[in-house]
C-alpha cells in the first residue's frame, strides 16, 4: 500500500498513476483502515491534478467510497468489529470534510456528465452524508448552487444515477428544513411524482418507495412545502395512487409497502400536529379532488390486506378530523352488503368484536373519535339512535348506539373500554347530548323494569369487573356529568353512588387500583363542583364534610393526583391518536387528558373552600349572570338598532335613486320642451316664407300663418300652466308623505313644530293671499277658453273661405294644396286645447278643495307660493325674451319691406292689411250670399 502511494504521488505517467490508484482500490475493501490511512491524502490530491481523465477519477471516488462506507457485505465483516467499522466510516468522513474544498470539489465532480465519474461521486456524497449528516449539509448549504447542482440528477436518462440521487436527496434532507424548502422549490414534486408515475405507482418497484420517503422527508412537519404542494395541486395527483380492483388478492410485499407509505404520505398532510388552517385546506383539497372518495373504496372492498386496511382507516380518520364536509360525506358512506348499512356501523361491529386483531380495532375507534370531533350534528346522530323515540321496533338492522351499549356491558374488557371511549365522545362538549342521554333505558333482563343508562353504568362499577372496563366506565361518566348540573343531580339521586365511591377512595389497595381511586377522586369533585344543590341531603357543603371525616382532604388531593402521574396518562396526552403497545395498556383516551387538566387543579380548590366562601362565589355568579343578562340585553338593542339604522339607510339609498330618477326624468322633458320650441320656431319661420312666396294669395294665407301663431301661443301658454299645475300637484304629493314620514322621526317632529308655530302667526294672511291666487288662476283660465273660442269661430270662419277660394286659386302649387291639411290639425289641436282648459279647470277646483281641507300643509305651502313667484318670475322673464324676439322680428319685417318697396314691388301697410282682410271678409259674405 505505501509503495501503491508513492507511485501515485511521484509517478509523472498517467498510466502508472492510474495503475496504481486501480490496485489501491482492489484492496480498500479488505484493507480498510490501511488504505484510508495512507492514500486518503494522495486521493484527494489525484481528484484535484487529474480531472481531465476520467477513469483514474473514478478509480479515485470508489476506492474514498470503500473506505468511507458502511455498507459491507456481512461475509466480510469480522464478528467482533461491528462497532470499530462504525467508528473507522465517521472518523474517515470526518478527516474527509475538514477541508470544506474536498466537498465543494465533490459536488463539481458530480456535475460532470461521464458515467464513471458521476456515479461514484453519487455514492461517496451519499456516504458522507450518512456518516456526518448535519456537518456536510451545512458545507453544501453554504456552497455556491450546491442543492441546485443536486437536483439535476433527478433529470438524468440513466437510471440507475436517477435512482441514487433520489436515495442522495433523502439523507440531504434529513432533518434540515432550510434544504427541503430548497428542494421543493427546485420543482422536486413535479419530478419524484413523474417517477411514480413512469414506474407504476403502487404497482412500482423499490424506486416508487424510494421517491416516496424522500416526498416524506420534505413535506413532515415542513408547513412551507406542505402548503407549496396544495398550492400546486399536487394532491389530486395523489388519486390515482389509491385506485384499486375488485379482484385484491396475492398483493406482492412491494406494493404494500408502497401504499402503506402513499397512506402515511397523506397523513403527513393532514396530521392533528399541523397548523389548522394548513390541515383544513388540504382536507377540503382532498374531498375536492375525489381522494378521500378513493380511501373509502379501499376501506369497503375485500381482500385488501389487514395491515393496510388499519392505515387506511388511520388516514380516513384524520382526512376527516374536524372537517364537516368530510364528516358529512363519511356518514353517508355505505358498505356494499345486502341490505347496506353505513360504513359507522360496519367499522364499529368491528371494533366491539374481539375476534379482530388489535390495531384494527384501535384503527377505528380513532376514526369514530376523528368523525365526532367538533362533529354536533355527528354527535346529536348518534346519540339519537339510543334515544326511545327512534331505536327500530321491528330489530331488522342494528345501529351505532346499540353497537356501543352492546360493547359496553359486553364480557370482554377491550370492548368495554372502547365503547365507553366512543360514547364519551359523542358528548364531547354538547351539554345537550348529556341532557338527552340520561333518557336512555335499558332493559337488563326478561321480567324486570328497565333501567337507565346512567344507573347501569354505576351497577357495573359497584360489581368489581375489571380494571380496563372501570376506568372506562369512570371516564364516561366523568365526561358526562362534567359541565351539567341536571346529569349530577340523577347520578346524586341514586343513593348508592356516593358511599360506593367514598368507599373505593378511603381504601388503601395496591398500585393497579390507584387508578381507579384516582377516576374516583374525580367523579366525587365533578359532583361537588358542578352541584347546583337541588337535593338537600348531597348539598356542596354536606359532600365536602363526608370528604372531610371519611377520607381527610390531603389523602383526596392525593387520590386525585394519581392519575396525572400515571405512565398510561402522560402517553395518552402526547397525540390524539391511540397508540398501544398492548391491550393491558389501554387506559386513557387523549381527550379524556384534556379534562382532567383542566378539572383538577379548579376540584382541589372547591375542596377546600368554605361554605362562605361558596356563598360569596355563588353570589358573584348571580352577579356576572346579572352583567351577562344586561350585557345580553344591550346586545339585542343594539342590534336591533344596528338593524333599523340599515333598514333607513336603504330607504335614504332608496330616496337617493329615485331622486336621481326624478331628476334625470326632469331633464328629459326639460330637452324635450326644448326641442319643441325649435320645432316651433323652425315651422314659424318655414310659415313666413311661405307667405312671402305666395304673394298673389297672401291675405288668405296672413290670416291662416297669424292664426297658427296665435292658436301656437296659447299652446304654449297652456302647455307651461299645465307643467306648473303637474309640478305643483306632485310636490304636494311629496309634501304630505314628508308630513307622514316627519311624523315618526323626532329630529323631523322638532322641524314640524317650528313650522307650525311660524304657520300659526302667519295662517289667515297666507289663505287669503292663496285664495286669491286661485281667484286669479281661475279668471286667466275662463279668459283663456274664451280666446279659445273665438279662435274656433275663426277657424270655421277661414275654412268656409279655403272651400270658396278653392276653385278661383285654381293650380296654386304644392304649399297651397297642405294648407286644408295643415288648417284640419289646427282644427284638432284647438279642440285638444279646449278639453285640456276643462280639464285644468277641473282640476283646479280639486286642488282648491284640498288646499282648504289641508290646513297643517299651509307652512309647506308657504314654500310652494315662493317657489310659484320664483316661476311667475321666470314665466315673465321668458316672455320679456319673447317679447325682445318679436320685436327683432318686426323690424326684420319692416327691412324686408323697405327691400321691396326698393324693388317697385307694391307693399302694404298692416293697417291697410287689417282693412283689406275685413273687406274681403265683407267680400266673401257677398260671394256666400249670391252662392
Amino acid at each position: 500500500i505505501q509503495k501503491l502511494c508513492d507511485r501515485v504521488a511521484s509517478s509523472t505517467l498517467l498510466d502508472d498513476r492510474r495503475d496504481a490508484v486501480r490496485a489501491l482500490k482492489s484492496l480498500s475493501k479488505k484493507y480498510r483502515l490501511e488504505v484510508g490511512i495512507q492514500a486518503m491524502e494522495h486521493l484527494i490530491h489525484v481528484l484535484q491534478t487529474d480531472r481531465s481523465d476520467s477513469e483514474i477519477i473514478g478509480y479515485a471516488l470508489d476506492t474514498l467510497y470503500n473506505v468511507i462506507s458502511n455498507d459491507l457485505e456481512e461475509e466480510e465483516q469480522e464478528e467482533n468489529l461491528p462497532k470499530q467499522v462504525d467508528d473507522l466510516g465517521s472518523q474517515f468522513t470526518e478527516i474527509f470534510i475538514k477541508q470544506q474544498e474536498n466537498v465543494t470539489l465533490l459536488l463539481t465532480l458530480v456535475e460532470e456528465f461521464d458515467f464513471h465519474v458521476r456515479w461514484p461521486g453519487v455514492k461517496l456524497l451519499t456516504s458522507l452524508l450518512k456518516q456526518q449528516g448535519p456537518q456536510v449539509q451545512q458545507i453544501i448549504l453554504v456552497s455556491p448552487m450546491g442543492v441546485s447542482r443536486l437536483m439535476d440528477l433527478l433529470a438524468d436518462s440513466r437510471e440507475v444515477i436517477r435512482n441514487d440521487g433520489v436515495l442522495l436527496l433523502q439523507q440531504l434532507t434529513k432533518s434540515n428544513a432550510a434544504i427541503q424548502k430548497i428542494v421543493a422549490f427546485e420543482n422536486a414534486f413535479e419530478r419524484l411524482l413523474d417517477i411514480i408515475t413512469e414506474e407504476g405507482n403502487s404497482d412500482g418497484g423499490i424506486v416508487v418507495e424510494d421517491c416516496l420517503l424522500l416526498l416524506q422527508n420534505l413535506l413532515k412537519n415542513n408547513n412551507s412545502n406542505q402548503n407549496f404542494f396544495k398550492e400546486g395541486s399536487y394532491i389530486q395527483r395523489m388519486k390515482p395512487w389509491f385506485e384499486v380492483g375488485d379482484d385484491n388478492c396475492g398483493w406482492s410485499a412491494q406494493k404494500v409497502t408502497n401504499l402503506h407509505l402513499m397512506l402515511q404520505l397523506v397523513r403527513v398532510l393532514v396530521s392533528p400536529t399541523n397548523p389548522p388552517g394548513a390541515t383544513s385546506s388540504c382536507q377540503k383539497a382532498m374531498f375536492h379532488c375525489g381522494l378521500l372518495q378513493q380511501l373509502c373504496t379501499i376501506l369497503m372492498a375485500t381482500g385488501v390486506p389487514a395491515d393496510i386496511l388499519t392505515e387506511t382507516i388511520n388516514t380516513v380518520s384524520e382526512v376527516i378530523r374536524g372537517c364537516q364536509i368530510n364528516q358529512d360525506y363519511f356518514a353517508s358512506v355505505n358498505a356494499p352488503s345486502n341490505p347496506p348499512r353505513p360504513a359507522i356501523v360496519v367499522l364499529l361491529m368491528s371494533m366491539v368484536n374481539e375476534r379482530q386483531p388489535f390495531v384494527l380495532r384501535c384503527a377505528v375507534l380513532y376514526c369514530f373519535q376523528c368523525f365526532l370531533y367538533k362533529n354536533q350534528k355527528g354527535q346529536g346522530e348518534i346519540v339519537s339512535t339510543l334515544l326511545p323515540s327512534t331505536i327500530d321496533a321491528t330489530g331488522n338492522s342494528v345501529s351505532a348506539g346499540q353497537l356501543l351499549c352492546g360493547g359496553l356491558f359486553s364480557t370482554d374488557s377491550l370492548s368495554n373500554w372502547c365503547a365507553a371511549v366512543a360514547l364519551a365522545h359523542a358528548l364531547q362538549e354538547n351539554a345537550t347530548l348529556k341532557e338527552q342521554l340520561l333518557r336512555v333505558q335499558l332493559a337488563t333482563s326478561i321480567g324486570n323494569p328497565p333501567v337507565s343508562l346512567l344507573q347501569q353504568c354505576t351497577n357495573i362499577l359497584s360489581q368489581g369487573s375489571k380494571v380496563q372496563t372501570r376506568v372506562g366506565l369512570l371516564m364516561l361518566l366523568c365526561t358526562w356529568l362534567s359541565n351539567c348540573s341536571i346529569a349530577v343531580t340523577h347520578f346524586l339521586h341514586n343513593p348508592a353512588n356516593i358511599p360506593f365511591l367514598t368507599g373505593q377512595i378511603a381504601e388503601n389497595l395496591g398500585e393497579e387500583e390507584q387508578l381507579v381511586q384516582g377516576l374516583c377522586a374525580l367523579l366525587l369533585g365533578i359532583s361537588i363542583y358542578y352541584n347546583d344543590n337541588s337535593l338537600e341531603n348531597y348539598r356542596k357543603e354536606k359532600l365536602k364534610q363526608l370528604i372531610e371525616k371519611r377520607i381527610g382532604r390531603e389523602n383526596f388531593i392525593e387520590k386525585l393526583g394519581f392519575i396525572s402521574k400515571h405512565e398510561l396518562y402522560s402517553r395518552a396526552a402526547q397525540k390524539p391518536q391511540p397508540s398501544f403497545s398492548s391491550p393491558d395498556h389501554m387506559m386513557f383516551d387523549h381527550e379524556f387528558t384534556k379534562l382532567v387538566k383542566e378539572l383538577e387543579g379548579v376540584i382541589s380548590k372547591a375542596i377546600y373552600k368554605s361554605s362562605e366562601e361558596d356563598k360569596k362565589e355563588e353570589e358573584v355568579k348571580k352577579t356576572l349572570e346579572q352583567h351577562d343578562n344586561i350585557v345580553t340585553h344591550y346586545k339585542k338593542v343594539i342590534r336591533e338598532q344596528d338593524q333599523e339604522l340599515e333598514e333607513l339607510k336603504q330607504q335614504v339609498n332608496t330616496l337617493k335613486s329615485q331622486n336621481e330618477q326624478l331628476q334625470a326624468t326632469v331633464t328629459q322633458q326639460v330637452s324635450q320642451i326644448q326641442q319643441h320650441k325649435d320645432q316651433y320656431n323652425l315651422l314659424k319661420v318655414q310659415l313666413g316664407k311661405d307667405t312671402q312666396h305666395h304673394n298673389s294669395h297672401g291675405e288668405t294665407f296672413q290670416m291662416n300663418g297669424i292664426q297658427v301663431e296665435e292658436v301656437s301661443k296659447l299652446k304654449e301658454e297652456l302647455e307651461e300652466w299645465r307643467n306648473k299645475h303637474e309640478l305643483l300637484q306632485g310636490q304636494l304629493r311629496e309634501k304630505d308623505s314628508v308630513i307622514e314620514k316627519l311624523k315618526s322621526s323626532q329630529l323631523e317632529m322638532g322641524t314640524t313644530e317650528q313650522f307650525s308655530q311660524t304657520s300659526k302667526s302667519d295662517g289667515l294672511e297666507l289663505n287669503n293671499e292663496l285664495q286669491k291666487e286661485l281667484e286669479t288662476l281661475r279668471s286667466q283660465i275662463q279668459l283663456q277658453s274664451t280666446e279659445i273660442s273665438k279662435l274656433q269661430a275663426e277657424n270655421q270662419k277661414l275654412q268656409l273661405m279655403n272651400s270658396a277660394a278653392d276653385p278661383v286659386l285654381g293650380d296654386s302649387g304644392a304649399t297651397a294644396a297642405k294648407n286644408p291639411e295643415a288648417e284640419g290639425r289646427l282644427l284638432q289641436e284647438v279642440k285638444e286645447l279646449k278639453s285640456e282648459v276643462k280639464a285644468l279647470s277641473e282640476e283646479k277646483a280639486s286642488l282648491k278643495q284640498h288646499l282648504d281641507s289641508s290646513n297643517s300643509t299651509v307652512a309647506i305651502l308657504q314654500d310652494q307660493k315662493s317657489k310659484l313667484q320664483q316661476e311667475v318670475a321666470e314665466s315673465k322673464k321668458e316672455q320679456d325674451d319673447l317679447l325682445v324676439l318679436l320685436a327683432d322680428q318686426d323690424q326684420k319685417l319692416s327691412a324686408l319691406k323697405n327691400k321691396l318697396k326698393e324693388l317697385g314691388e307694391p307693399v302694404e301697410d298692416e293697417d291697410d292689411i287689417e282693412s283689406g282682410d275685413q273687406g274681403d271678409d265683407d267680400e266673401d259674405g257677398e260671394e256666400e250670399e249670391q252662392d
